[in-house]
């Protein structure tokens, strides 16, 4: 199996007009996709790969997918600033990519458009993972903390931003949260594009939009049928973990995981637990 790190990458043009850059691991031949949606601002160098490389190496050599939604990166087209118009997107270039049914790895906005898609279109997903997750218009979730915003919501961030909101502030986490940084930018060549700062500014839009607080809301997470694993680290100051709890609260066939010592990027920090609890979801009945 080829390495994240050294994927090519690939557009595909969809009906909808837009051009998507994905990387695709291949293999998994008779198994289900397992297609990833990415976090804000990220592109398809966001992903650590030593993630990507866990969750492709299992017995069935599973095919994993990451591609950048409409404006993102390295694809062409606006950036949508709601979430439903993310989901639209993101079905076009499953529609595009021949996949009739995948499995599904939302991460954080990610994981807010992954759940619009499961609501939409629930024949399409067979699987749901929401990892750094909330559910849309709960109570307190208009916009993040004026310290998260501030470190990783401006035209230019640092990587020591980027950790100390993705990461923990034990020396363990920050040490791991600096290794997944090295992972992520030891590819020199043929990068994606980065994200602009219109895309960002449309990504938070979709984010304050989707936490307007609406009960009502709410309760849309109890018409998902398929099996749903929720994850989250237990100290997310980015999407706190009372939120997953009450994500799996709300959805009937939801199992829960909180990993310790670990923030917004727990899945990048515990990535080969996090890829064997994935994959185990996966395959089990």
């Amino acid at each position: 199996m080829t390495s994240y790190s050294h994927l090519p990458n690939q557009l595909i043009s969809a009906p909808n007009g837009v051009d998507y850059a994905y990387r695709d691991t291949g293999g998994g031949e008779g198994g289900m996709p397992l297609v990833l949606l990415q976090h804000f601002r990220g592109n398809l160098d966001s992903w650590d790969p030593a993630l990507i490389d866990a969750l492709a190496s299992t017995r069935q050599a599973r095919r994993v997918i990451t591609f950048d939604n409409a404006g993102v990166g390295g694809s062409t087209g606006t950036t949508p600033d709601t979430v439903e118009r993310m989901a639209r997107d993101a079905i076009a270039f499953l529609a595009a990519m021949d996949l009739g049914q995948v499995d599904l790895l939302g991460f954080s906005i990610g994981s807010f458009v992954a759940q619009e898609i499961a609501l939409r279109r629930p024949a399409v997903v067979r699987r749901l993972v929401l990892a750094s997750a909330a559910p849309q218009s709960a109570a307190g979730m208009h916009g993040w903390a004026p310290d998260v915003i501030g470190a990783i919501g401006t035209p230019e961030t640092s990587p020591e931003e980027y950790i100390g909101v993705f990461f923990a502030p034990s020396s363990s986490s920050r040490q791991a949260g600096k290794e997944a940084v090295q992972r992520m930018y030891a590819r020199t060549q043929d990068r994606d594009t980065a994200t602009t700062w219109a895309t960002r500014q449309a990504q938070y839009d979709a984010v304050c939009a989707w936490g307007i607080p609406d009960h009502a809301l709410l309760q849309r997470l109890s018409c998902l049928e398929m099996p749903v694993f929720v994850a989250n680290g237990d100290s997310d100051p980015m999407i706190l973990p009372h939120y997953s709890y009450l994500l799996a609260g709300l959805i009937p066939r939801a199992q829960l995981k909180i990993y310790p010592d670990s923030a917004h990027g727990f899945l990048f920090q515990h990535h080969a637990e996090f890829a064997a609890d994935v994959e185990a979801f996966l395959v089990n009945p």
